[in-house]
């Protein structure tokens, strides 16, 4: 099979690089002034990693505090700003950048062929931004009045300067203003990237799931993050220059706020979980050594979630009495049939393959399994009577952190898969499957004792309770649950540092199917040397397995390499 950049003659070896590597600053200034996609990449995994172990940390104070019935671990207002900072920090410095930012930002130019994205400037500053709002926000701990402590999700009237005076509030808009600014620039760079960077050969239908994830994710992006924006804007304007868009004294409307954040907020739950989708959607067909169940049925279910998720965020507000219950009860229940369409497509890829349960694989199956389980709670939330019952207990906690776990989960298989062609060695297996066991088993036994609380009609966002000894012990199996968390998170940081340079990975240590697999590990600079034909979604695999038959999408793109070359 012959390449499409180079003829064979004038290939480089992947042993000749240093021939053709970019030559430019070293050591820090390198990572300072870098516009490589790759090392921007790298830098906002590395640091939403490290927002993951502090908005980990305020989960381990939290779990301490609801051991006993009267916690004094923390007073009340420092509880307020702990579980204010921790949802913040979750789903705002987290689950998004480390998605979008670090992991696509490093993998989806080298799956279609690109050298960078679209915009490497714009990708650099992005980063940027993000670190300076991941700071700015969390300096509200060092201020005179502490940080924000009305919630992660800032209802007006709590978010106002009188109910919520001093600079951490401030300093918690900023930071999400900031990161708001960051997330659209890399939706922008996304989005351009692969519409414009895609090899030859790399049609739509070709593209591997976890790009066309990542496209839909970063469409979402451009209607989303701007309606958030306009609303931390308005809050500001609010706090300082009495403009009372959301106080009644001044004939704004408090609920508003609501309506402008849940916009945001729902599309947003599928902006992180689309990526992990494609995370989970990437490795299950490489570990059960068959190509992905129902390609195209994949990608219309995910243009499906991101068109229904637009229409679904009053789900939130039925208590509130002014949304039409019967329209967003059916539009929440709706959006569960694409994403029954993936669970089902994922057990279909296993179904009779050659399973291969290598940690990245046993963390992409804990995913598959714990989002079902809260997707599952999240049908009961979609029912007005329901909700009703269980609104602003821990049921809703429960499902919630069901979800945002299993997103953990598959955050840790895509670092076990992908990080051997990011930094060119592989972590430690055994380790991996203890860290693995740890986290699936923790977030069971952390979130199931909640469900049952919040039946049992505990309320959320408290930092004491009454003496009632089933919500005690159900609290206690809790914090055992965030514990084990806890211990899988160190697990994996001892993996990290004890596996650093032990064990080279090649450059395709999984016979995995897509471009990515086809470069060095790490890749050069401009990411390839060459590149193979691109028949179908598994080029890779394509070029390395010139005896099977191709599984391309479209007409001509079935058979052996010779019979489509051939054609």
């Amino acid at each position: 099979m012959t390449d499409v950049l180079h003829p064979p003659v004038a290939v480089p070896s992947h042993d000749d690089h240093a021939h053709d590597e970019h030559h430019g600053p070293t050591g820090i200034l390198k990572w300072i002034t870098t516009t490589d996609h790759k090392i921007i990449g790298l830098s906002y995994t590395v640091t939403s990693v490290l927002m993951l172990v502090i908005g980990g940390l305020f989960a381990e104070i939290i779990r301490f505090q609801l051991a006993t019935p009267n916690g004094n671990l923390v007073s009340l207002a420092q509880y307020n700003e702990l579980f204010t900072m921790h949802g913040s920090v979750m789903i705002y410095l987290f689950a998004g950048p480390f998605a979008f930012g670090g992991l696509a930002n490093i993998i989806v130019p080298i799956q279609i062929g690109a050298p960078d994205m679209a915009f490497p400037r714009l990708n650099a500053l992005s980063y940027w931004l993000y670190l300076t709002g991941a700071i700015t926000m969390l300096t509200g701990f060092f201020t005179a009045g502490g940080a924000a402590n009305f919630g992660w999700v800032g209802y007006a009237p709590l978010s106002n300067s009188i109910n919520t005076p001093g600079a951490g509030a401030d300093l918690w808009i900023g930071g999400l203003l900031l990161t708001g600014f960051s997330a659209i620039f890399t939706g922008v760079n996304l989005t351009a990237t692969i519409f414009y960077l895609r090899a030859p050969g790399m049609t739509m239908f070709r593209m591997p799931i976890f790009t066309w994830n990542m496209l839909v994710t970063g469409l979402m992006i451009l209607l989303a993050f701007p309606v958030l924006t306009a609303g931390l804007v308005m809050l500001y304007c609010d706090r300082h220059f009495a403009t009372h868009i959301y106080s009644v004294a001044g004939g704004g409307v408090p609920v508003l706020w609501q309506h402008i954040f849940w916009f945001w907020g729902h599309p947003e739950v599928y902006i992180l979980a689309l990526p992990f989708f494609g995370m989970a959607t990437e490795i299950i067909p490489v570990f059960s050594k068959k190509p992905v169940f129902g390609y195209k049925g994949m990608v219309f279910a995910t243009l499906s979630i991101a068109a229904l998720s637009l229409g679904v965020w009053a789900h939130h507000m039925f208590t509130t009495g002014v949304v039409l219950l019967p329209f967003f009860s059916i539009m929440s229940l709706l959006i569960a049939v694409p994403t029954g369409i993936k669970i089902f497509n994922w057990i279909g890829t296993m179904w009779r393959g050659q399973l291969w349960f290598s940690t990245a694989m046993l963390m992409a199956i804990g995913f598959v399994v714990t989002f079902l389980i809260g997707g599952l709670t999240g049908i009961y939330l979609a029912s007005p009577p329901l909700d009703f019952f269980t609104h602003d207990t821990y049921f809703v906690v429960a499902h919630f952190h069901s979800v945002v776990m299993a997103l953990v989960l598959g955050g840790m298989a895509g670092l076990y898969y992908w990080g051997p062609k990011i930094t060119g060695y592989l972590l430690d297996e055994r380790l991996g499957k203890v860290q693995f066991w740890f986290l699936f088993i923790g977030t069971q036994v952390f979130t199931f004792p909640q469900y049952l609380l919040g039946l049992r009609g505990m309320p959320r966002r408290v930092a004491v309770y009454p003496h009632d000894p089933q919500w005690k012990m159900l609290n206690q199996w809790s914090t055992i649950g965030a514990i084990l968390i806890g211990i899988s998170t160190l697990i994996f940081v001892v993996n990290v540092a004890v596996s650093w340079k032990k064990h080279p990975a090649g450059d395709n240590p999984w016979d995995a199917h897509t471009l990515e697999w086809f470069t060095t590990s790490p890749p050069p600079h401009h990411n390839f040397y060459r590149l193979p034909q691109i028949r179908s979604e598994r080029p890779t695999w394509d070029y390395n397995h010139p005896e099977h038959r191709s599984l391309g999408h479209g007409k001509g793109a079935h058979g052996t390499a010779e019979e489509v070359e051939a054609q």
